[in-house]
């Protein structure tokens, strides 16, 4: 799985390509928002999926240095009380990738986790280019389709806008407004439904403070430059928690062999 963009200098590979660069996937210069690391799932789990997954994620390089990486993680959907889309979105299927790791239990699904570019390949198309490649890795995992629960890149600039009307704001050709949307639904993706509740963070009112240099000095609803619904803020309790919206999106793909997805991990 390798490309080579308009200079030919652009490589995307599967970790399991190049692992070498597993230590340096997060080099890169990125623009997420400062609470969102805070996740106690992403802070326990996230880092150690390129070493476990290597074959479900993927890494670009640009005359050696890496530009932008994608992180996707297989789990048994099947297993009781599981379902491919959870309404925890991202927390879920990560959590439940660790665990079937440690049971050794065989995947059923796979599930996108993140796309990050440097922010000097911005604008390129490199986002497009990475999407593809989670899809090529986790169909060559034997997968019948690869699930994502997207954060629409746009949505934070609505925040009061409830994540079920946002998705359904189209352009005059029917494809969303939101762009990262519209880039998973142009390579094929369909919306499957909203994860009402795909990422929490929680802290103190000192720690929100620390992330965000806001006050946090009212009770209720507080927008938050990066997030794409209000944080909940308590000042009697001295805590504020912000619970994210994602959208499910499904790829679906052509599997390989019962084989080639029992070698996935």
């Amino acid at each position: 799985m390798t490309g080579t963009d308009s200079t030919d200098t652009l490589t995307i590979t599967t970790l399991a390509e190049r692992p070498h660069l597993a230590s340096r996937v997060y080099e890169i210069d990125e623009t997420w928002p400062a609470f969102v690391p805070h996740d106690l799932v992403a802070s326990a789990l996230l880092d150690r999926v390129v070493a476990e997954f290597p074959r479900y994620c993927a890494v670009a390089t640009d005359g050696g240095r890496v530009v932008a990486r994608a992180l996707a993680v297989p789990f048994d959907a099947h297993a009781e009380g599981r379902e491919e889309t959870p309404d925890q979105g991202w927390d879920r299927v990560l959590s439940w990738a660790f665990r079937d790791l440690r049971r050794a239990a065989a995947p059923t699904a796979a599930s996108a986790l993140e796309i990050t570019v440097d922010t000097a390949h911005l604008g390129r198309g490199l986002s497009y280019r990475m999407l593809h490649a989670l899809r090529s890795a986790a169909e060559s995992q034997g997968h019948a389709a690869l699930l994502a629960p997207v954060r629409p890149t746009a949505k934070h600039l609505r925040p009061q806008l409830p994540m079920e009307e946002y998705v359904t704001r189209t352009r005059a050709d029917g494809l969303p407004e939101d762009p990262w949307l519209r880039v998973h639904l142009k390579a094929g993706g369909s919306i499957v439904k909203v994860a009402p509740a795909s990422m929490t963070v929680s802290g103190s009112l000192a720690q929100w403070r620390q992330w965000t240099g806001l006050p946090f000095d009212r009770d209720g609803a507080t927008e938050v430059p990066g997030a794409l619904v209000p944080v909940h803020v308590d000042l009697a309790h001295d805590r504020a928690v912000y619970v994210e919206p994602n959208v499910w999106v499904r790829h679906p793909l052509r599997p390989g062999t019962p084989a080639e997805a029992a070698a996935g991990r």
